[in-house]
């Protein structure tokens, strides 16, 4: 229902008085300062704090529409905070892409301390109001946040039905970067890898970029925000009529959004354009990754125990033949 034409005194009035108490309201909450609630952390960070505290299991995207950030700020804000050790992933059974979000143990301390701080700042307003103006407060504010949130222009815009972000082709500035903190972050949940692939993730690609454009080589992003979210690389040669997929990785906060079979369709097409075989190495245990290279016509050639990443796994060789145009 809208009220606009009940209003007493003049709505023009109104909307001044709320527009200065919410200004005022977000100085003396602390909101204007770099850091929150006696915290180290800036006020978003302190806000996706308390939001994993409150519903542990909680996934990247289900934050970012809580606290109305995009994608790629719901990552960024993840990373800091997982760097900082208060926030930690756990993969989601059956689902080889998906992280749940929880608190460390460092990190429910420092909830618990922002909790505290926040108590006792509402506490000692409310004993300068009477207690039977508290409930009205209250009942005030719950009408106007969810007046708020009804229509809100802050929320992230859901894209229309069919629409897509176009895929970046070639060195995007940051892509490298991107990527190998993709890989470090996803690898070291999935099978323990550190420093060492990382570190190799990133010299070999920036080689690889450097060597763009050339005949049978191609990089393909998907960059949201100047960040980029995923990737995948076709290294081929064409004199041995051979095509190596690489480094092909996506965010957490893109499961389920099709951007992967997106990207290795159109790899594949190039792949198909040069009439190439190709082939890939990966992981036991990738099982939506599988599913992908299975869909594209990939078949398990080979595996065989590695440690050549700094822990034991199994690694997979899977091959596609050549096609016939």
């Amino acid at each position: 229902m809208d009220y606009d034409g009940l209003h007493s005194p003049p709505r023009d009035q109104t909307i001044r008085q709320l527009r200065e108490l919410s200004r005022k309201l977000v100085r003396e909450l602390g909101f204007m300062r770099s850091t929150l609630a006696g915290s180290d952390l800036a006020p978003s960070a302190v806000h996706a704090l308390i939001e994993i505290g409150l519903k542990p299991g909680l996934q990247a995207r289900e934050l970012g529409e809580l606290l109305y950030l995009d994608k790629s700020n719901t990552s960024r804000q993840l990373a800091k905070l997982e760097a900082l050790g208060l926030v930690q992933r756990s993969p989601v059974p059956g689902d080889g892409r998906a992280y749940s979000l929880a608190l460390t143990e460092e990190g429910q301390t420092l909830r618990k301390k922002i909790d505290k701080f926040a108590t006792d700042q509402v506490s000692a307003a409310l004993r300068r109001i009477l207690p039977e103006d508290q409930q009205g407060l209250v009942r005030a504010l719950a009408l106007y946040s969810e007046a708020l949130s009804s229509n809100n222009p802050n929320a992230a815009p859901r894209p229309a039905k069919g629409a897509t972000v176009p895929l970046s082709t070639g060195y995007q500035p940051g892509c490298i970067g991107d990527i190998a903190s993709l890989h470090a972050r996803y690898y070291a949940e999935a099978a323990g890898f550190g420093v060492f692939f990382e570190h190799k993730v990133a010299s070999e690609l920036g080689s690889f970029a450097q060597t763009l454009p050339r005949a049978g080589k191609q990089l393909w992003t998907h960059i949201e925000h100047g960040r980029c979210l995923a990737s995948i690389v076709i290294d081929g040669d064409l004199q041995q009529r051979q095509a190596h997929l690489r480094w092909f990785i996506v965010d957490d906060s893109l499961r389920g959004s099709g951007v992967g079979r997106r990207l290795l369709e159109q790899a594949m097409a190039f792949v198909d354009a040069h009439r190439l075989a190709c082939y890939l190495w990966t992981f036991q245990g990738l099982d939506a990754a599988r599913h992908l290279y299975l869909s594209a016509g990939f078949e398990l050639a080979e595996e065989s125990p590695g440690e050549q990443w700094g822990s034991r796994v199994v690694e997979q060789r899977y091959v596609r033949p050549a096609r016939k145009k």
